[in-house]
């Protein structure tokens, strides 16, 4: 089940890409021609160059609020720290309103810019990329940053008191070495995620000079349609990830800091005045920054009429597909997360890494780069509105697969190494073994990560942005097609609504997490 699986998700991704050239005799471009044009060399530029800009700027932020943030201890600190997780339990369409809102030519800091004698600036552009990619991602690098430093061992702290290290010297001594070993995997991760983002750029674009090879594909399908460009930037698409892939395969995960006894540690170091200022000014202006397209997207979604959105047919029909797409997409996602899962587990080393990494395929292949593949491929078979469903939930359920995994896949083997010899010896196999050893160990995990997939499909534009119609609209296909018709109260309402049923499953799956934590 686990190669059948695997077999599903790599078929899924690149089957398309090798039935093309046999229905349609369209193939993509060679390397040599790919390099002299100046189209693709210019959206290829401009994807590299605006990931590595976001990339930067996430960290220089997300390190140092990171180290702030350790050193800080106020009440009210873990709330803060949730809010931190805000920002990736949003759908990025919502988000992207928030920021519109708020840094857009009738925003408020546009507001402020009037005030003080200056013009009102344009979020559209490389510069309203950034600052979505930013608010998007500088709380993931905080987050990581974080977690890293949390493991530094209690008697580390204390040895630090009792030595009256300076700040600098705790930094040299312990905090630098953290943060050099969780900066090289976050950093590669944002990267990764500025590389593949889709929907922050087409709706903060700008303009054909703003452009990633994303949203060049989406174009070339849904307002060109030039299938050739299509293929060709989608090779280009999967050849660039790959490559920019093969580094990251070298960072493994964080290990342990040092032998400790505590979990909880506690810091003996005492700032000077001037430092404490430094770490809650700056702590303060990410919060700030943080909360402002947050407050901004329930200020003005209440402003909306949220009671006629409600009772609009078109927002219970997308309401209804979305729930379903999502409902249909968890469960497959499950499905072949818990095979996939199980088979690297009880695989070999080189069977085992296949199996994990055919999981993270969407990572090499995003959702509009599939979508742009099998929208192709059905256009030479028939009809593609009549598939356009089923393609919409495998393309979620793949989406899926990277998260569930990775909730799952260390649950797995902890049941396999304290119950798997005792299984054998009770000759519990199969279904049997599922029944009475993985599935009561699994229930809360799987609740755990169902509820995180439907919140992720719900949210996800990719593969529907392709293969949307007047019969298939989902939430966020309805948001952005009224923003796109200028209804933007209503679009304000519906992105509220959106948010807090993307957050309610959010919020659920973490209280499964931490009632499966407390349990124990």
């Amino acid at each position: 089940m686990g190669i059948a699986a695997a077999a599903l998700v790599v078929g899924f991704c690149f089957l398309p890409f090798a039935l093309l050239p046999l229905l349609a005799g369209i193939a993509p471009a060679s390397p040599l021609a790919l390099l002299s044009d100046p189209y693709i060399r210019g959206i290829v530029g401009f994807t590299l160059r605006q990931a590595l800009l976001s990339t930067l700027l996430s960290v220089a932020i997300g390190v140092p609020l990171a180290l702030a943030l350790d050193r800080l201890r106020f009440p009210g600190r873990a709330l803060l720290l949730r809010l931190f997780f805000l920002p990736q339990a949003l759908p990025v369409l919502v988000g992207a309103l928030g920021l519109v809102t708020v840094f857009g030519r009738n925003g408020i800091v546009a507001d402020a810019f009037v005030l003080v004698g200056l013009p009102r600036p344009s979020i559209y552009g490389l510069p309203g990329i950034l600052i979505a990619h930013v608010f998007f991602n500088m709380p993931l690098v905080a987050r990581l940053v974080l977690g890293g430093l949390s493991g530094v061992p209690a008697e580390s702290w204390k040895l630090a008191g009792q030595l009256s290290l300076s700040r600098w010297a705790t930094f040299r001594v312990i905090e630098l070495p953290v943060v050099a070993r969780t900066l090289g995997p976050a950093a590669g991760l944002v990267f990764m995620l500025c590389v593949t983002s889709f929907t922050l750029v087409l709706v903060l674009g700008g303009g054909p000079r703003a452009t990633t090879l994303e949203v060049a594909i989406y174009q070339a399908l849904r307002y060109d349609f030039d299938p050739a460009r299509a293929l060709t930037l989608s090779a280009v698409q999967i050849a660039l990830v790959a490559l920019l892939l093969l580094p990251s395969l070298k960072f493994g995960a964080a290990g342990d800091t040092g032998f400790g006894l505590a979990r909880a540690a506690r810091r003996f170091d005492r700032p000077s005045p001037i430092a404490r200022v430094c770490d809650v000014g700056l702590t303060t202006a990410a919060v700030a920054f943080l909360l402002a397209p947050l407050l901004a997207i329930v200020w003005s979604g209440l402003q909306a009429d949220l009671a006629r959105i409600l009772l609009d047919p078109a927002f219970q029909d997308a309401l209804i597909r979305s729930l379903t797409i999502a409902l249909l997409a968890a469960l497959l996602g499950l499905l072949l997360s818990v095979c996939l899962a199980m088979a690297a587990t009880g695989a070999g080393h080189g069977g085992g890494l296949f199996l994990a990494l055919s999981g993270s395929l969407v990572l090499v292949v995003p959702p509009i780069v599939v979508g742009a593949g099998w929208f192709l491929t059905l256009r030479e078979t028939g009809d593609v509105a009549r598939f356009a469903p089923a393609i919409v939930v495998l393309g979620n359920a793949i989406l899926v697969v990277p998260y569930a995994t990775r909730i799952l896949s260390p649950e797995i083997a902890s049941v396999g190494e304290r119950h798997g010899r005792l299984a054998e010896a009770l000759g519990l196999r199969g279904l049997a073994r599922l029944r009475h050893v993985e599935w009561p160990a699994l229930r809360r995990p799987l609740a755990l990560a169902g509820a995180f997939g439907m919140a992720v499909s719900l949210g996800d534009l990719g593969v529907v942005a392709l293969f949307g119609n007047s019969d298939l609209v989902t939430l966020p296909y309805l948001l952005l097609q009224r923003m796109g018709s200028y209804r933007s109260t209503d679009a304000e309402g519906i992105a509220l609504l959106l948010a807090l049923l993307c957050l309610g499953l959010i919020l659920l799956a973490e209280r499964g997490l931490g009632g499966r934590r407390s349990s124990r």
